[in-house]
């Protein structure tokens, strides 16, 4: 299904270990969902599910928890989660999620990133029928019974549930997040990362030619301090 370029994932987590940005994107993460859903990770799935990224990570806890802090401070209080519309070369779409305290800096820096590499910014909102929001979760690998699992979690929400030998893949709609990161700690799953993605509702077929010209331009979307992730409609 073309999810936020699969094959690009274990480069991609390669560079992010080494990256100063990664725990400033995970704390953002954090300190949203606290604001969103209280500091208690007991209460708050998402914060739960936000923090155990971060561990999974090696994001040090000191940082967690002035992540979770900062949700009640007054540098946190207008951060926001706004998403841009976008489309690269050979009719690539993308949507960019940032994390920002600045909208004004965060478009002009996401238009300036498009129009520098071959893409161009979409009026907000124009690519909303052609992705789904999924509650999607990779976890460490089961050691049980898939079927089993799969009818225990079911219930919760799930859509589809996707095993390979590193990475059990478990997708619900937007509005079972937190049902689902229950169920997954219910059932003994290790959660190595969760978060609301857009997943693409068909996806399109890139050469490697094509690949690498695009990639400079999701590179530097990524790369961006205000941006949180990147999804796209490539297979």
């Amino acid at each position: 299904m073309g999810r936020a370029f699969e094959y690009r994932r274990a480069s991609k987590e390669a560079r992010w270990d080494k990256m100063s940005k990664l725990f400033p994107k995970l704390g953002k993460a954090i300190t949203i969902a606290a604001k969103e859903g209280g500091a208690d990770p007991d209460m708050n799935p998402k914060l739960r599910t936000a923090i155990a990224t971060a561990k999974a990570q090696n994001m040090p806890k000191d940082n967690i928890d002035a992540a979770i802090k900062r949700a009640n401070g007054k540098d946190s209080a207008d951060i926001k989660t706004i998403f841009y519309d976008g489309k690269g070369a050979h009719g690539v779409q993308i949507i960019v999620e940032t994390a920002t305290d600045n909208p004004t800096r965060t478009v002009a820096n996401i238009k300036s990133i498009f129009n520098k590499n071959g893409g161009e910014m979409l009026p907000s909102g124009s690519l909303n029928f052609m992705f789904s929001r999924k509650a999607v979760f990779s976890c460490e690998p089961y050691g049980g019974e898939a079927d089993e699992l799969e009818l225990a979690l079911i219930d919760a929400g799930l859509e589809e549930m996707e095993s390979s030998d590193d990475e059990l893949r478990i997708i619900g709609d937007y509005t079972a997040f937190g049902t689902l990161s229950s169920a997954l700690e219910e059932n003994s799953l290790v959660i190595k990362k969760g978060a609301l993605e857009f997943l693409p509702n068909s996806t399109i077929s890139l050469n490697d030619e094509q690949m690498s010209e695009l990639e400079k331009l999701l590179d530097k979307l990524e790369d961006d301090d205000d941006v949180q992730a990147v999804y796209t409609n490539v297979e």
